[in-house]
């Protein structure tokens, strides 16, 4: 199928991108307990306390926190409201790599694991859409209730990460599944894996990959993902690491790869988003 041309589809990718990153809105305030700055603790009690009198008065406080354009290019702030914190270089690596796939027709569903709002399912899904792609599936895989506790002893590599206490990172499957609905995707196309993905991934309803995206964050995450995915990944599919900055993330795949004596090279997305392309 031919994916080069510069018509109705790629206008609506692009369109696609820009919504999901909300792109084409100024980022607004954000509650100002939240923001991103050092406080000693008489400081950060006075905030605090502001802010939890001002949400009883049906009121908050709010200030800017100034995001670049690289910023944004990049995904290196959590924005507000956008369906996607990946930035718009990591969204171009998903529309490269999956027309790629389509168009040299390359075997395989798509999956990400670890979805936050969707934003980069939807997108997947919305690829498939643009191209009028009826034979293949994208999977959305999350626990919906954020990260696992580490598992120091197995996983020492993920000793002192504390990621499953931030509340932000736990999106409900409700919320996901209605933001599919906004863009009009919820459809049999996709399909949802809810749970640990020690538990969801092994018997997963997935024949073959073309695309699998693995942005779990930590050490038994991306190795989970890269243990019951990659074995299913045709020969010209790619894998796509979004933590590859994160050191557990790093160290995952660097002991998988060696493991499995995978010489594919690393291409660097931008500044932590990272993918390999399978041998043919």
């Amino acid at each position: 199928m031919d994916t080069s041309t510069s018509g109705a589809a790629r206008l609506y990718l692009d369109i696609m991108k820009k919504t999901l990153s909300y792109s084409l809105w100024p980022e607004p305030p954000v509650p100002i307990e939240t923001m991103r700055r050092e406080r000693n603790a008489l400081a950060r009690l006075v905030v605090n306390g502001s802010a939890s009198l001002l949400r009883r008065a049906g009121l908050q406080l709010v200030g800017m926190e100034p995001h670049s354009d690289q910023d944004r290019e990049e995904g290196r702030y959590w924005p507000r409201y956008a369906h996607t914190m990946i930035g718009m270089k990591r969204l171009d690596n998903i529309q490269s790599s999956a027309e790629s796939v389509i168009r040299e027709e390359i075997l395989g569903d798509f999956i990400e694991t670890g979805v936050w709002r969707g934003g980069a399912c939807i997108f997947m899904r919305a690829i498939l859409a643009a191209y009028g792609i009826r034979d293949r599936r994208v999977f959305v895989a999350d626990s919906f209730q954020g990260l696992p506790p580490p598992d120091e002893d197995r996983y020492p590599a993920d000793k002192g990460y504390r990621l499953h206490t931030m509340q932000a990172l736990a999106v409900s499957r409700e919320s996901v599944e209605n933001h599919f609905r906004q863009y009009g995707l919820l459809d049999d196309r996709v399909v949802f894996l809810q749970g640990w993905f020690k538990d969801t991934l092994p018997a997963a309803p997935i024949e073959k990959l073309a695309l699998m995206r693995l942005d779990g964050d930590m050490y038994q995450s991306t190795m989970e993902g890269l243990i019951h995915l990659y074995p299913k990944l045709s020969a010209g599919g790619y894998c796509i690491v979004d933590d590859y900055a994160l050191p557990a993330c790093r160290q995952a795949v660097e002991d998988f790869r060696s493991r499995h004596k995978i010489a594919c090279p690393i291409q660097q997305i931008d500044w932590t988003g990272a993918c390999w392309r399978k041998d043919l």
